[in-house]
């Protein structure tokens, strides 16, 4: 069996976090005046990477093995806070 290439498995990694994490859930886009785990925020950077590497993917850029690993670390971590927040389900 052979690996996905980079960029199949950056798209791969982007769909998924799209479908984890609640972008369009409205209790998840209010404020609850805890800046230091503010969800509202959390979700907007995280929508912004995703966009970027979207684009760069578009573009005809190739991540490496590393930017894979890094956008998963981040989307893990986003995630936890979120958790936290009640806003997700645990990660199994």
């Amino acid at each position: 069996m052979t690996r996905p290439h980079t960029r199949e498995a950056m798209q791969a990694l982007i769909t998924q976090i799209r479908e984890r994490l609640p972008f369009d859930d409205p209790n998840a886009n209010v404020c609850t005046g805890q800046c230091n785990t503010c969800s509202v925020k959390l979700l907007e950077f995280m929508d912004n990477e995703l966009l970027q590497w979207q684009q760069a993917l578009h573009q005809g850029e190739t991540p490496t093995i590393g930017d894979v690993h890094k956008l998963a670390k981040t989307a893990t971590k986003v995630y936890r806070v979120l958790e936290k927040n009640n806003l997700v389900d645990p990660l199994e």
